[in-house]
């Protein structure tokens, strides 16, 4: 019976998105059923099915992308030893944050800059866009900027279809906000793994293919919520992209991508900082009202019904539902910190499944960001993208916490 309960909430978050459809009669809904298709698919050939003990046939790359990425962050913590010393020894320092995790950023940063110089990020990402475009048929470059987003940021993946930006149908446009709301950066990617990896050894693995489910799911969210009505100049097939290196060679590639991962890096230890310190200020008032009242326990009645529909259980959605609601309303990365501070409190499972279900940039303060990034490749958009801001939000939601539900339908 528990099984039943993601499929539920599949058919819960699907109804949402078509009573907020902008043309319900225009809805696709054979590309809905293989986005769906598409996700349960994907998610049975990486993972199999767990609950009965079958590995996916492509269950081998879900453990090199483990091995991989923990990899890269022992490499991280070299250079951060050098630099840092036994403030890196958390037996002797403790666990400091800034110096653990946001160091990852950056090295991160500097590894996807050399791939993409090697234009070996550029084939990966044609073949996901080939697979998702052929099924799901939609836009060439609607299809290759959501694949671009399953390892690079929301304001980098529209780069790879730049050309097109301008001239974009609306509902091709949305598609692009939602395929960034729904998928996250490799370079946090990495520092969310070294958030969790100590109670969930495969927890990178886990992330990527959160990403990779919530591309489509991306796509056919933001189908149903702004249906397509016009004629896409890449309707036919995925357009050559645009993103050739502007780096001399590897040495300047690697250098270039360091200096983005710092800034990167300082932008998020700022706005931790920040957050936690205005929570705490939230708290402070709600204190006044209720000794008992703050703002996590005002997110955790509003958002545990979602928790529950992704198959958590009922003694631990309320505590989940707070983090759903810090990820929407704050964002995924101080939800990912809480998460790990709280971990003691949730099964493996449930901490896995959160994990599907942050995996996103949907928050508030990333229609900003998306208004700087698109807006600034497409000046003529700023006004579309400003407008569909907040549904671009909530379709990045519902993809994150679909690919929660069929994680959990199998795990």
């Amino acid at each position: 019976m528990e099984r039943l309960i993601p499929l539920l909430g599949l058919l819960v978050f699907t109804s949402i998105a078509y009573l907020l459809s902008s043309h319900r009669e225009r809805v696709n809904w054979r590309l809905v059923i293989w986005g769906f298709g598409l996700q349960f698919s994907l998610c049975i050939l990486v993972l199999g099915i767990p609950a009965l003990g079958i590995d996916g046939p492509l269950r081998f790359l879900f453990e090199w992308t483990s091995l991989a990425i923990n990899a890269v962050l022992n490499y991280t913590l070299e250079g951060s030893k050098f630099l840092f010393g036994d403030m890196m020894d958390t037996k002797k320092s403790g666990y400091i944050l800034a110096l653990q995790v946001l160091p990852t950023i950056v090295f991160m940063a500097s590894l996807m800059s050399v791939l993409y110089h090697l234009r070996i990020m550029q084939w990966v990402i044609r073949g996901t866009a080939w697979v998702m475009q052929k099924s799901m048929k939609t836009s060439g470059a609607e299809t290759l900027s959501a694949a671009s987003n399953i390892f690079v940021g929301q304001t980098e993946a529209p780069l790879v279809i730049k050309p097109f930006v301008e001239k974009m149908t609306r509902s091709e446009l949305f598609c692009v906000m939602s395929g960034g709301m729904a998928t996250v950066a490799g370079g946090v990617l990495a520092a969310y793994v070294g958030l969790l990896r100590d109670r969930i050894p495969d927890i990178a693995g886990h992330l990527l293919t959160a990403s990779v489910l919530s591309a489509p799911a991306a796509l056919l969210f933001a189908k149903i919520l702004i249906p397509e009505t016009e004629v896409s100049e890449t309707a036919t097939g995925l357009p050559k992209s645009a993103n050739k290196s502007c780096h001399a060679n590897v040495i300047d590639a690697a250098a270039s991508g360091a200096s983005d991962g710092l800034q990167l890096a300082l932008n998020v230890g700022a706005m931790l900082l920040a957050f936690i310190a205005l929570i705490a200020l939230v708290n402070g008032v709600l204190g006044l009202v209720s000794p008992d009242l703050t703002l996590q326990m005002i997110l955790g009645y509003g958002f545990s019904p979602l928790a529950w529909l992704m198959g958590i259980p009922y003694s631990e959605i309320f505590t989940a539902g707070s983090l759903l609601g810090e990820k929407v309303v704050l964002n995924e990365f101080f939800a990912y910190v809480h998460l790990a501070e709280i971990s003691s409190q949730f099964s493996e499972r449930s901490i896995t499944l959160l994990s599907y279900a942050l995996c996103g940039f949907a928050n508030f303060s990333s229609i900003a960001i998306q208004l700087g990034g698109i807006g600034g490749i497409a000046p003529s958009r700023r006004q579309d993208i400003a407008m569909l801001g907040m549904r671009s939000i909530v379709a990045g939601s519902l993809a994150c916490f679909s690919t929660a539900c069929v994680v959990s339908f199998f795990l």
